[in-house]
């Protein structure tokens, strides 16, 4: 398990902890948590190619699953907010401040 506390950027901390245990290949089956603000992508209706990135200041609950590649991050999210509407995307990144982050992984063989 990798933890994010109050304080820490999401996926700078994953790749630090990620290094720091050897894993260099391996799949995050469950993310949990919250976070205070974050930056998702999504793809261009007419170019996939295309990302659109967008920033919020707010609070959200988290959940999503990614990979490690070659000592590299990815993570795709659903972000729940008030209101009870959800977004979903690609992570850039994500400050936790009031609650936690966990990624539970299963790590692969090099080779």
């Amino acid at each position: 398990m990798l933890t994010v506390r109050p304080g820490e950027e999401v996926i700078e901390t994953l790749t630090k902890q990620a290094a720091d245990q050897g894993i260099t290949n391996g799949a995050i089956v469950s993310l949990i948590g919250a976070v205070d603000e974050c930056a998702i992508s999504n793809m261009l209706a007419e170019d996939a190619g295309t990302d659109i990135i967008s920033e919020y200041q707010q609070p959200f609950e988290l959940s999503g699953t990614g990979e490690i590649q070659n000592g590299k991050v990815h993570v795709h999210v659903v972000l729940g907010r008030e209101g009870d509407t959800a977004l979903t995307g690609h992570l850039h990144w994500a400050r936790v401040e009031t609650f936690f982050v966990h990624a539970y992984t299963l790590t692969l063989e090099d080779g």
